[in-house]
C-alpha cells in the first residue's frame, strides 16, 4: 500500500476511533452499565490514545496483522467487560476493522470481517445475554443479526472503496504518462525539425565565412561562435534523445543508471548511482529524472571531475536525490543560471520539490540536492 493511501486510511481510523470512544464514554456515563464504568471509560481513552499514537508513528505497525489482532482483542475484551453483547463499545470495536479492511487483499479483508463477526458471536455467548427465545422474537433476532452482519458490511464497503481508489489512481497515472509521452514527442520533433536544423544551417554559414576571414579578431570571434554552435548542437541532440526516451513507469534509479552508461564515454569520470527511491507518480518521476539527468550531464561535461555520485535516499520525506562531483566546482561568484539551471529550478518548483545547488562537502566540486515533497503533504 502506498503512503498516500495508508495515510488516508489512518485518518479514517483516527476519526472513527475518536467517535467510538466518545460514544462509549457517553453511554457509560449517561447510563449505569457496570459497577466500574469510570475505570472502563479511563481504559478506553488510554487505549485509544496509545493505539493512535503507535499506529501514527509506525507504518510497519499499521501493516502488521499481529497489531490488528491485539487491537481487536482489546475492543472485544471491553465488550465482555461491559457484560452485554449490546455494548457501548460496539462502535468502538468496529473501528478495529479499518486497518485490516484496507490493508489486506479483497479476500483477506472479507475474511477479517467474517472472523470479527464470529468472535463477536462468541462474546455474545460468553456474556450469556442472548435470551432462549431470540429466534422466535423478531426484534431480538434483527438486533442480533444487525450486530453480526454490520462488521462484514463495513469491511466490504472499505475494501471496495480501497479497490476503487487504486483503479482511479492507476487510471490517473496512465493518463499522466500518456500526456507526458505525447508532449515529449512533440517537443522532440519541434527541436529536431526546426531548431536543430536552423542551428546546423547557421553552423554551415559561419564555417564558410570563417574561411574567408583573415587572421585577426574577426576570425577568432567566428571560431568562438562555431564552438558555441557545436556545443548547442550537442546539447540539443542530448535533449532530443532524452525527450524520446520513454520512462514507461520504470524506476528513477534504473533510468539514471541507464543515463550514466550513456554519458560514461563522453568524459573520464566514474559515475556511481547508489540507492533507489520509492515508486513515484509519473509526473513526479519524469521531473525528478530530468533534473537529475541535467545535473549529471553538467557534471560530465563541465566539472572535469574524477568521480560523480548519484545518491537516492527514500527515507527523508518524499525522498532525496543528490548528484555530487569532485570537480572544479561552481565559478565564484556562482552563475545567475543558464537555461539548464533555470530548467532544473522550474521543474523543481512545478512538483513542489526543494532544489539546492552549491559546493560539495569539503568545498571541492558541486552538489545538486533535490528534496521531493512528502506524499499527501503540502508542497
Amino acid at each position: 500500500m502506498d503512503r498516500v493511501r495508508a495515510g488516508r486510511w489512518f485518518a479514517l481510523l483516527t476519526m472513527t476511533r475518536i467517535l467510538g470512544t466518545f460514544v462509549a464514554i457517553g453511554l457509560l456515563l449517561g447510563h449505569r452499565v457496570t459497577t466500574y464504568d469510570v475505570p472502563l471509560a479511563a481504559f478506553t481513552v488510554a487505549w485509544s490514545a496509545l493505539t493512535l499514537m503507535l499506529f501514527g508513528r509506525s507504518a510497519r505497525l499499521r501493516a502488521a496483522p499481529a497489531a490488528w489482532a491485539v487491537d481487536v482483542l482489546a475492543a472485544l475484551a471491553l465488550v465482555c467487560a461491559s457484560g452485554d453483547w449490546r455494548s457501548p463499545f460496539y462502535i468502538f470495536a468496529l473501528t478495529t476493522l479499518v486497518l485490516p479492511a484496507t490493508g489486506l487483499p479483497w479476500r483477506g479483508a472479507v475474511a477479517s470481517g467474517v472472523a470479527f463477526s464470529a468472535a463477536y458471536a462468541g462474546v455474545a455467548v460468553i456474556t450469556r445475554k442472548i435470551p432462549s427465545d431470540t429466534l422466535l422474537n423478531t426484534i431480538r433476532l434483527e438486533t442480533l443479526a444487525t450486530h453480526l452482519f454490520v462488521p462484514v458490511i463495513v469491511v466490504l464497503a472499505l475494501a471496495y472503496a480501497g479497490a476503487l481508489l487504486d483503479r482511479l489512481r492507476a487510471a490517473r497515472e496512465e493518463s499522466e504518462r500518456l500526456v507526458l509521452q505525447a508532449e515529449r514527442r512533440r517537443i522532440a520533433w519541434d527541436l529536431h525539425d526546426s531548431a536543430k536544423q536552423r542551428v546546423h544551417a547557421a553552423h554551415l554559414m559561419l564555417s564558410a565565412l570563417e574561411g574567408r576571414l583573415a587572421d585577426g579578431d574577426d576570425r577568432v570571434l567566428a571560431g568562438h561562435a562555431l564552438s558555441e554552435l557545436r556545443a548547442a548542437t550537442a546539447d540539443m541532440e542530448t535533449s532530443v534523445a532524452e525527450l524520446r526516451t520513454p520512462l514507461d513507469g520504470r524506476p528513477v534509479d534504473e533510468l539514471l543508471r541507464e543515463r550514466a552508461r550513456e554519458l560514461a564515454p563522453i568524459g573520464h569520470a566514474r559515475i556511481d548511482v547508489v540507492g533507489a527511491l520509492a515508486p513515484l507518480p509519473p509526473l513526479l518521476a519524469a521531473h525528478t529524472f530530468r533534473i537529475a539527468s541535467e545535473a549529471l550531464t553538467n557534471a560530465v561535461r563541465h566539472a572535469r571531475s574524477d568521480t560523480i555520485t548519484v545518491t537516492l535516499d527514500p527515507t527523508h520525506g518524499g525522498g532525496e536525490l543528490i548528484v555530487a562531483d569532485d570537480g572544479v566546482g561552481l565559478p565564484d561568484p556562482p552563475p545567475a543560471g543558464g537555461h539548464g539551471l533555470r530548467s532544473m529550478r522550474g521543474r523543481a518548483e512545478t512538483i513542489g520539490a526543494h532544489l539546492e545547488i552549491g559546493p560539495a562537502p569539503g568545498g571541492r566540486g558541486t552538489r545538486v540536492a533535490l528534496a521531493l515533497p512528502t506524499p499527501g503533504g503540502p508542497p
